[in-house]
């Protein structure tokens, strides 16, 4: 095994002493040496000295290329990315233009031409450079509660690749996400979450608790607002959802229903990821459990359901590769689920109409701050809330040590409470004495 190029380095630069003092024969016979050694040519062994004799060479200087892309276009590309939901390059490259004229219509933002052409042409790469720093400075897992259904399972099948077609709208994955802020015990509120396969199109509701009477109504609900005819439900294998009343409604309505297999939440993989991008991260982990706060929770899904569907673009897998352990998946461009409505050819022209005037009327910086209103009304909440806890906890240390202090023994010595007087009279504690006046006199 040959010496490695650090080897060969120290020796060089210890075999240079010897040739620098030696005569032309002292020389040569070092470059043979050297040779020997490390393999190299006599001719690359004589320019190796001389690199080694002139020690390391000084960095050269790069050229600096002008920066395109100066610091005030820092302000409006934050403000674009804050309004809609923090979203990597590649989400915000596609959508930077359609947003920009949703915010430019409200008069949220004025931006120049040039600014404007720059930010344009800001590539995916470019943009997550630029956002790094506000992206590390806004730096639990969730509980299943699902449990699980009756016999009727049976009746119900396991989605399969036939069942489906997932390129149409209308095929919906449904599921709950428990707010129990991790004391799963007693009634709290649960978030139901609907979200189309085929256009990612998301409808969030809150439930009282997760009974089924509440669930159906819930997905009527949802049934009523979707742009495009329901087609199919599926769900995981709760009793929520897995009963007899939805799947009555569901063959009357000629709706397709499917559950997942037992303990693969990846079965619903596209409503789990709303259950994040869409619930948590907008509601938190608390723990709802009061009428005041499960009225705050509908009036939050009422403005995030048209900011998510209307300004919040999202990427569909194409593909996925596998080479070894290598994975490679392909996306496609980010388009927001009203965008994927109205290319939808199975979508009908007045649903078209009625998306398009609506969208022409939202304003998403006023989303984001009735979002924001309904968020601090839920902290506030969810501190009183807090505070009546621990007081009525106080309280209820208090009463022990009280009564103890009232039922504790006389002290022999006269001391303590059996030692004191009453303060009505001169006798003391431990005399019998009627506590109640005599009817008729004062005491």
């Amino acid at each position: 095994m040959g010496l490695s190029m650090a080897e060969r380095k120290a020796v060089t630069k210890e075999m240079l002493k010897r040739y620098r003092r030696g005569s032309k024969g002292d020389k040569g016979r070092v470059l043979d040496e050297l040779c020997a050694l490390t393999g190299w040519h006599r001719d690359y062994a004589r320019r190796a000295l001389r690199v080694a004799g002139r020690g390391p060479a000084p960095p050269r200087a790069r050229a600096v290329r002008p920066r395109r892309y100066g610091p005030d276009l820092q302000a409006p590309l934050e403000k674009v990315w804050a309004t809609y939901g923090g979203p990597c390059g590649k989400r915000l490259a596609p959508y930077m233009a359609e947003g920009i004229e949703a915010l430019e219509r409200f008069g949220e933002l004025t931006l120049t031409e040039e600014v404007r052409d720059r930010l344009l042409q800001m590539s995916a790469a470019t943009i997550d450079r630029r956002l790094a720093g506000a992206r590390a400075r806004l730096g639990v897992r969730g509980r299943s509660g699902t449990k699980p259904g009756t016999l009727l399972r049976r009746h119900i099948p396991i989605r399969t690749f036939a069942d489906w077609d997932e390129h149409r709208p209308g095929f919906l994955e449904v599921d709950l996400v428990a707010h129990d802020g991790g004391v799963a015990q007693g009634d709290y509120c649960q978030s139901l979450d609907a979200t189309d396969v085929a256009t990612g199109w998301t409808e969030p509701a809150a439930l009282k608790n997760k009974a089924q009477v509440w669930v159906f109504a819930e997905l009527k609900r949802i049934r009523s607002l979707l742009p495009f005819p329901l087609l199919g439900l599926d769900s995981d294998n709760g009793a929520e959802f897995i009963n007899h009343e939805l799947f009555r409604y569901c063959q009357a309505e000629k709706i397709t229903f499917t559950r997942g297999r037992p303990h693969r939440s990846n079965d619903g993989c596209f409503v789990e990821q709303k259950n994040w991008t869409v619930v948590r991260q907008h509601v938190g982990y608390a723990r709802y459990d009061t009428d005041a706060e499960l009225e705050v929770l509908r009036e939050l899904y009422w403005h995030l359901r048209l900011w998510v569907n209307y300004f919040c673009p999202v990427m569909k897998l194409r593909e996925k590769i596998r080479d070894g352990a290598r994975v490679t998946r392909r996306y496609d461009t980010a388009r927001t689920p009203y965008r994927r409505v109205l290319d939808s050819p199975h979508v009908t022209r007045e649903a078209k109409r009625r998306l398009e005037a609506e969208y022409l009327m939202l304003n998403p910086v006023a989303l984001q701050r009735a979002i924001g209103r309904c968020q601090d009304e839920l902290l506030r909440l969810g501190r009183l809330k807090e505070r009546r806890r621990r007081k009525e906890a106080r309280a209820a240390e208090a009463r022990p040590e009280r009564a103890r202090r009232y039922l504790a023994p006389a002290s022999p010595a006269g001391g303590g409470r059996g030692g004191r007087r009453d303060r009505g009279n001169d006798r003391p504690r431990g005399e019998e004495v009627n506590p109640l006046p005599a009817r008729g006199h004062s005491r």
